[in-house]
């Protein structure tokens, strides 16, 4: 039997308790008001506004001119090495067309004779971009049909569909849309051949498509992805959360808006995974920090380790101001070729194998199966 307390042990441990369970209990702590003067040049630039007039701004007609350039360049550059269109097509939530780049072999196979990747660019407000080309040019070297959708908050296309940016929400709608435009347009790509992919945000949206209860992918490929919104969030501060907490269908801050960050939050969702999916990170990463990346690594491995092939790069050759975000995206941004280093040579060939293992680009399914010989 434990020795009873003395009244005045008793006092200060309830008075210990009590001061320690203060912030969270509803109980205050006793003492003296305390005055904190505020400092307004720290408070103005910690607020985060909830408000989707407040969304950040951009230079839209500069975003347009450069997007013409890009497709000048995407044009002459497919000139005779592959067949190259831009296409619009309605997403799938009915309230935005979707422009979107299209790349295919110029000699085409039979129906359903070719797979095809989706893939998505990165960025918060980001778009497709020239630096894409020589990855490209060998996905379709390689057989495939490439569809690159410029998704709602894509760049370079005014102010509306910039302002429509639905980060993790629509926006994984649009892409997804992809699948069904390419179904009823591309009669030689088969619909049951077709992988997601994408770098950044295109890996997290890549992420989030095949963590949906439903959708048309075999495979996916992420990349140096957005894993966590809560944690990224916080990590990055109010410079970067301005551009989250004034979306119009989220509308403030993880704090306020808990359940929206969780649901587009991949980490939560790894349990769903029920495709092949490759994902490989950097730990010299500046923009999507190991601490973040590192997340997903682990519970794919954890939760899903006969579906997830997962590679961490230690310290691969930085490649810009994010440092290893970009160790396998190399590439010279006057000649259009890749800047090959030792990590970007083996993420590519481990992604090249993993999609042929998975889609299978070098069958012809177009073409009928040879008589069985006697």
């Amino acid at each position: 039997m434990m020795p009873e307390l003395t009244s005045r042990a008793a006092f200060v441990s309830t008075a210990a308790l009590l001061l320690l369970f203060a912030g969270t209990s509803g109980v205050e702590a006793q003492g003296p008001a305390r005055t904190v003067e505020m400092d307004s040049a720290r408070a103005a630039a910690l607020y985060v506004s909830n408000r989707h007039e407040d969304h950040p701004v951009a230079n839209y007609e500069a975003a347009i001119t450069a997007k013409a350039r890009t497709d000048s360049i995407f044009a002459a550059r497919s000139r005779g090495v592959l067949d190259y269109r831009k296409v619009t097509y309605r997403s799938s939530v009915g309230d935005m067309d979707i422009p979107a780049y299209v790349y295919q072999p110029l000699e085409k196979r039979g129906s359903r004779g070719h797979p095809a990747l989706i893939w998505v660019h990165g960025g918060v407000h980001g778009n497709w971009t020239a630096t894409y080309w020589p990855f490209i040019r060998e996905a379709v070297e390689r057989g495939y049909v490439v569809i690159a959708p410029e998704y709602r908050g894509s760049t370079g296309y005014g102010a509306e569909h910039h302002n429509a940016i639905d980060y993790g929400g629509y926006e994984v709608d649009d892409n997804i849309t992809a699948h069904d435009w390419m179904t009823r347009n591309l009669p030689h790509v088969d619909p049951e051949r077709v992988a997601i992919m994408g770098w950044s945000h295109g890996g997290y949206i890549a992420l989030l498509s095949v963590f949906r209860d439903e959708h048309p992918f075999v495979a996916a490929v992420a990349n140096v992805p957005v894993t966590n919104l809560i944690f990224r969030l916080s990590y990055k501060g109010p410079g970067y959360q301005r551009s989250f907490a004034t979306q119009a269908r989220i509308g403030g801050l993880p704090f306020e808006r808990r359940e929206i960050y969780v649901e587009r939050s991949p980490y939560y969702h790894v349990h769903e995974l029920e495709v092949p999916l490759l994902v490989h990170v950097a730990t010299n990463d500046l923009d999507v920090n190991f601490e973040e990346a590192s997340m997903l690594i682990w519970s794919l491995r954890a939760q899903k380790p006969d579906l997830a092939e997962t590679k961490i790069y230690e310290d691969p050759a930085p490649w810009g101001r994010s440092g290893g975000h970009a160790f396998s995206r190399r590439v010279d941004e006057e000649t259009l070729e890749r800047v090959d280093s030792p990590a970007q040579i083996d993420s590519w060939n481990r992604t090249w194998t993993f999609l042929e293992e998975h889609l299978r680009p070098y069958e012809d399914r177009s073409q009928p199966a040879a008589p069985d010989q006697p």
